[in-house]
């Protein structure tokens, strides 16, 4: 079955070393899926090993496809071009695409050339001939939706002429995490000719024919043609003779003494876009008149790197004089003429009149003074000069004076003082290198520098200090000087007191030079706060607001000196604005659900569905929670918790419906976004009640908890089944049961009118208490089967049919808490369907019994009983009369059998005894002795 590919060279065994081979499969087909076992013969004469190998190959479908409409399109060189590939694949598996543009050059015969690439990471990368085209933004590949890739040249050139196309290749991560190709497709081409734009110029040279003396001269040469994206050379001639010229690389090249003027500052050459060059000089004198022409060249790169010049034009003849200077005049103007100390002080020295070279200084005379001083100077040549300040080492890097242009001098103080209050006087002088030699205009304004200390002021603004929880709010930090805005370096440093805590702590800091640091204990803020500073303001915006920051806040302001910023040195003044409280808050709940309250009527073992339907629902992504409730007809029953659906999808069952057969009976089922329908199985007659729905609607916020925006409970929908003809009827009458606490009591429960002989019953009692509502005790089922309420009362409640139409419950030893309200429930069962099925076709309940529980008649024995410290005493004292007794009777004997041995020692005492005189004495001492010895 592999013979014809195998012949085909479609699947070869390669040999890479002399234990190493390859197995090769050109063109994968799904049926090459499966299990691959290598294996070499034994050729020696035991077994050091393995032999075989296997391995699973899995093919993948190729679903990659490709496509791009044919066509044929005819373009002007520079006009734009946008074609559309479409590329999708259908894998299984997760793969990435990476698409390419390539242009295949006319005859077919070179190698197809990248234009720009999307790599499976996402990376854009520009073929090399089109490198500088993508990064001028002139080559684009957008992505446009999950399959559509557009190619955009905005000018095109004759070299994009050809056959373009698109590839789309597939990639699959192994599991050591490389990519590796599995699989890539190519569109239909569409062939592009480009048309050249014609490339016939002319030359223009532009200036004025008469010009000031010492003033700048400025010739322009212009070329006017159709050149597109042209590489031209420029030459400057002075009465027939080149003085300078720039080549397409920008290379300036000097004639004569041009090139000392230009090291100089006072000549320039220069291209001022692609198609027109400038020479300008500075201060024009009497060797600068004459006759001025200019040429432009065309060229074009050589493979020797050398300048090939394909056509070149001459401009006309301009001829240029010079004229004497005029009398002007000098005006000095100013943003603001009142400046806080610390912001920067600009004053602007402008005069009027023909251009010539000038010269300026300015002065400045103190408040409260009349000597002037010199603050700086900046002579024809751009020389500048700065004048002494006394007791100020930083004097000469805070002021500055530049020349605008050749009218207009600034001098700035970056950082003013109120030391620098005073009167400014702009000198502007004409014709000598020496100002004092030369003429020279004045003019004078008046500055105020005003103090800062006493003067900050920091407001913190919010457009909605209500928030709703998972809106964005915003909060702006305004520092001023009596109501006016600052300009100065700021670091603003942000606080928060959350609700309940007594102390702000640190939010964020954000330095005058954009340093931001974040405070430890707040790190929630971190990813949802967005902050932006410019010169007098500070603002956060927090997104997904949550009820974590719900708070008062306050910002610190502090200013610099700009002078003094370099040298760390610290705050002018800081000032705290006031406590800002923000209040986040649920959203409020637009939750509507039909309350109309319903009723079916449907036959016995037949399904239903009760609705739930939502009317409307508050915007945004909130969560809903569906529970359905359940009252059966009673006129003591209690709402019981069906089956609940959480804000997470999870179902829970009530305590009442957590039976393998009630999970089975009842089920809910979402029908769409807005309705929800609970499905009822078989319906019985122990189903018929009222029933209805609880909707609640759920926010997920960012700290992972559940806040419930509010909730609608749904109209009543009343169960009924139709009539069977079922007569049971259980005893109305009521009664009252007495009691004797301790003893045992019985409540019997008795039909009426019954059924059929082939009818089973079944029996539930209920207690209530008070409020408590009711409480199902125990229930006898018709198959026998005792079911209790609460598995300790077991050997408490008895419940037995006494009779076939009577039923008893009886209580153990009756406590003061058994006291209560009692009734019983009796349903008639009967066998239905094929297989025959038990099922409640009809119930009824009985009148109210109550019980009254009366405490038992006292006695000597019962008090006894009863009172645990005399219980105590009667029981221990006789014991402990007893050891006594015990201990004395002891004591006792042992003293009688003592005195019994001494009356048996003197017996035989005197019988030893012997009428001897001499010996009398002598016995006398001994039996002393003796005694004396018996009471040791």
């Amino acid at each position: 079955m592999y013979a014809q590919r195998v012949r085909n060279k479609d699947i070869y065994v390669e040999r890479l070393q002399d234990n190493s081979v390859l197995l090769h499969i050109s063109k994968l087909q799904m049926k090459d899926a499966g299990e691959y076992e290598c294996h070499t013969p034994n050729t020696d004469e035991k077994y050091y090993g393995s032999y075989s190998a296997k391995t699973n190959l899995t093919v993948i479908p190729d679903t990659l496809s490709a496509t791009m409409s044919s066509q044929t399109l005819s373009k002007e060189e520079g006009e734009p071009l946008e074609l559309t590939c479409e590329a999708s694949k259908a894998t299984a598996q997760h793969t990435h695409l990476s698409i390419t543009w390539y242009l295949m050059q006319e005859g077919g015969r070179s190698q197809a050339t990248s234009i720009i690439s999307l790599s499976r990471d996402f990376v854009l990368t520009p073929g090399p001939s089109y490198a500088k085209r993508f990064a001028a933004g002139d080559v684009q590949l957008h992505k446009l939706g999950t399959a559509t890739f557009r190619l955009s040249i905005g000018h095109l050139q004759p070299s994009d002429q050809g056959k373009l196309f698109c590839e789309a290749a597939e990639w699959i991560q192994d599991p050591d995490e490389t990519w590796t190709f599995i699989t890539k497709k190519k569109t239909d081409q569409t062939t592009l000719r480009v048309q050249p734009a014609g490339r016939d110029f002319k030359v223009s040279i532009t200036t004025e024919s008469t010009s000031a003396e010492g003033k700048p001269l400025e010739l322009a040469c212009l070329v006017v043609g159709s050149v597109r994206d042209p590489q031209l050379q420029g030459f400057w001639f002075l009465n027939g003779t080149e003085i300078a010229s720039i080549d397409a690389s920008g290379v300036l090249d000097l004639r004569m003494g041009y090139k000392d003027r230009a090291s100089q500052g006072r000549l320039q050459v220069s291209k001022m876009n692609p198609k027109a060059f400038s020479l300008k000089i500075f201060s024009a004198g009497p060797e600068d008149e004459g006759d001025y022409s200019c040429a432009v060249a065309e060229v074009v790169r050589a493979w020797t790197g050398s300048w090939q010049v394909l056509q070149r034009e001459q401009s006309p003849v301009s001829h240029v004089r010079l004229r004497e200077p005029a009398a002007r005049s000098v005006v000095i103007s100013t943003r603001q003429q009142a400046v806080w100390e610390g912001e920067a002080l600009a004053l602007l020295c402008k005069t009027d009149g023909v251009e010539s070279p000038l010269s300026v200084t300015w002065w400045h005379i103190p408040q409260d003074q009349t000597q002037p001083k010199l603050v700086a100077g900046m002579a024809q040549d751009g020389t500048v000069k700065l004048g002494v300040s006394s007791g100020d080492p930083g004097y000469h890097g805070n002021t500055r004076l530049a020349k605008l242009d050749w009218a207009t001098f600034q001098l700035e103080i970056a950082s003013s003082t109120v030391s620098d209050s005073g009167v400014y006087e702009c000198r502007v002088s004409e014709g000598a290198q020496n100002p004092a030699r030369g003429r020279h205009w004045t003019h004078k304004i008046s500055v105020t520098v005003r103090s800062l200390n006493s003067s900050l002021q920091v407001n913190l603004l919010s457009r909605q200090p209500q928030v709703k929880l998972g809106d964005t709010f915003d909060l702006s930090c305004i520092a001023g000087a009596d109501y006016s805005d600052l300009r100065l370096p700021l670091t603003v440093r942000w606080r928060f007191q959350p609700d309940g805590s007594q102390a702000f702590r640190q939010l964020i800091r954000v330095t005058h030079n954009g340093i931001i640091e974040w405070g430890d204990s707040l790190s929630q803020f971190q990813k949802k706060t967005k902050v932006s500073q410019s010169s007098f303001r500070s603002q956060l915006l927090i997104h997904d607001a949550s009820e974590e920051e719900t708070g008062k806040y306050e910002c610190e302001v502090e200013v610099y000196d700009r002078n003094s910023l370099p040298t760390n040195s610290p705050a002018r003044a800081s000032a705290v604005s006031h406590p800002l409280r923000i209040v986040v808050t649920l959203p409020e709940s637009k939750l509507k659900v039909n309350s109309r309250n319903q009723s079916q009527e449907i036959s016995i073992i037949s399904n239903t569905n009760i609705e739930c339907n939502i009317l409307s629902r508050t915007i945004g992504n909130l969560q809903l929670a569906i529970i359905w409730y359940f009252s059966p007809i009673s006129s003591n029953a209690s709402w019981l918790r069906i089956l609940e659906m959480d804000q997470t999808s999870v179902v829970k069952y009530g305590n009442e419906f957590h039976t393998p057969q009630k999970k089975q009976k009842f089920h809910m089922e979402k029908v769409s976004q807005d309705l929800f329908q609970l499905h009822i199985l078989s319906v019985e007659d122990s189903d018929q009640g009222r029933y209805y729905c609880a909707v609640e609607e759920w926010l997920l916020s960012t700290d992972g908890t559940w806040k419930k925006l509010g909730g609608k409970k749904s109209g009543l929908t009343e169960l009924k089944l139709r009539p069977t003809g079922s007569k049971v009827q259980v005893s109305k009458v009521h009664h009252t049961e007495n009691a004797t606490e301790h003893r045992e009591v019985a409540l019997s429960c008795s039909l009426e009118s019954w059924g059929s002989e082939a009818s089973l019953y079944s029996v539930t009692w209920f207690r209530s208490r008070g409020d408590t509502g009711s409480q199902m005790l125990v229930h006898l089922h018709h198959d026998g089967l005792l079911e209790y309420g609460e598995e300790g009362r077991r050997g408490h409640l008895h419940c037995a049919r006494a009779s076939p139409t009577g039923f008893v419950l009886k209580l153990h030893a009756v406590e003061m808490e058994d006291a209560g309200m009692y009734w019983c429930r009796v349903a008639e069962w009967q066998l239905y369907g094929h297989p025959g099925k038990w099922v409640s076709q009809a119930s009824d309940e009985s009148q109210q019994i109550v019980l009254r529980v009366l405490p038992s008649e006292t006695t000597f024995p019962s008090r006894i009983c009863s009172s645990t410290p005399l219980l105590y005493f009667l029981v221990i004292c006789p014991l402990v009369m007893f050891v006594l007794l015990l201990i004395s009777l002891l004591c006792l004997s042992w003293k009688a059998k003592k005195l019994s041995q001494l009356s048996l020692r003197a017996q035989k005492d005197k019988s030893l005894w012997v009428g001897l005189n001499g010996a009398e004495g002598w016995t006398t001492d001994r039996r002393k002795h003796q005694e004396e010895d018996e009471d040791n």
